[in-house]
């Protein structure tokens, strides 16, 4: 146990004033994720590290008042029922001082009757400014779409939503950039209420919170005249199909997928849909898509991390050449693509690595692909 990092003055019972004092101290630490579960020390993930922050175990209760005081009365009564729950929390000092969580609710097993587990993401009120993210400057053009789809994935918590949210933060800026951007999350996590917007406005709208779905979101969206709509994630092939159809009718659609790399972004959007299906849902992928970005976090020596980035510029010749291949033979297709007209992660790994940027153990985590490119 790290005393060091120990929350001061742990009182016996923790009322919701005092667990938000808890989260304050876990944000200041600079944990990227704090868990509180029923019967556990509360856990702060700092650096990929975890640490105890109290020294005693939280009971039942106080993790109930946690959910209610956050969510509202009767929060914990929903997740007993077999409904997670996503939503965004702030801690308001001041107006100048405010910490935000992003948080997920889900029921577990304690002491052989229900708990719960409670985690919560640390977020920024306004997202980093895009000249800080050490975006490539090879993409840095391709990301700005009059129409088709730019997708951005990765595994959680590699800081897929944060690159999102910055690239429509720097859209957001632009003197002449004129949108009208809808954004749909579940929940959300940045706001732009500090962000300058000459020329433009945001609405963001918490999926399921004010519509019931991410597909549901792409529909009002069609109905409110966007410049540029945003869906938090395409989860399922209800949304893959409402992103596919907004971009068709000339509307630039930002979203997120959970993936191992560029091939398997596209390999998971087409196969979602059925086998007989697919080469279909395949054809219209490939017309609209105009750029992937896969991200993942990586350990530096200094213990801290950094992003790595894999992309994917859809070129004419590479939509060609895409549109000429099975659906079973995509991925390895996508992979023999990537160095000629993108970034494959093993490249930019291994810059990194010999640049000292990041560890041995982080750069073998891709080293085999570079073998199989040998």
């Amino acid at each position: 146990m790290d005393h060091a990092k120990l929350f001061p003055n742990e009182p016996a019972y923790f009322i919701p004033e005092q667990l938000d004092r808890l989260l304050i101290h876990g944000y200041r630490l600079g944990a990227s994720d704090l868990s509180i579960q029923s019967g556990e020390r509360v856990i702060a993930e700092i650096e990929g590290c975890l640490y105890q922050l109290t020294q005693r175990k939280l009971t039942q209760q106080e993790c109930v008042d946690l959910i209610n005081h956050i969510y509202g009365a009767n929060a914990a009564a929903m997740i007993f029922s077999g409904t997670d729950i996503d939503t965004n929390y702030r801690v308001r000092l001041s107006d100048k001082e405010q910490y935000r969580f992003r948080v997920n609710v889900t029921a577990c097993m304690f002491d052989g009757y229900q708990g719960l587990q409670t985690t919560l993401r640390t977020i920024s009120s306004q997202p980093p400014k895009l000249s800080e993210l050490g975006l490539e400057p090879e993409i840095g053009d391709k990301i700005k779409i009059p129409q088709g789809v730019m997708v951005v994935s990765g595994a959680t918590g590699s800081g897929k939503s944060t690159l999102l949210a910055s690239i429509t933060a720097d859209l957001l800026q632009q003197p002449d950039s004129n949108l009208k951007v809808l954004t749909y999350e579940s929940p959300i996590e940045y706001v732009y209420d500090e962000v300058d917007k000459p020329s433009s406005i945001i609405s963001q709208t918490e999926i399921p919170r004010y519509l019931p779905s991410f597909a549901a979101g792409v529909r009002n969206a069609l109905r409110r005249k966007p410049g540029l709509i945003v869906v938090g994630e395409a989860r399922d092939q209800e949304t893959i199909e409402a992103v596919i159809d907004a971009s068709l009718t000339g509307h630039p659609v930002y979203t997120t997928v959970h993936a191992n790399g560029v091939a398997d972004t596209l390999r998971r959007m087409v196969t979602i849909f059925p086998h007989e299906e697919r080469d279909t849902r395949m054809f219209d992928l490939l017309e609209v898509i105009k750029v992937i970005i896969w991200q993942a976090l990586v350990a530096t020596p200094t213990g801290k991390r950094i992003a790595l980035r894999e992309y994917l510029v859809m070129t004419d010749e590479v939509r060609d050449q895409l549109l000429a291949t099975p659906v079973g033979e995509l991925v390895s297709k996508v992979r023999q693509l990537l160095p000629k007209y993108g970034q494959p992660i093993w490249r930019v790994a291994k810059q990194q690595y010999q640049q000292g940027n990041i560890t041995k153990q982080a750069y073998q985590r891709f080293a085999r692909e570079e073998m199989s490119h040998a």
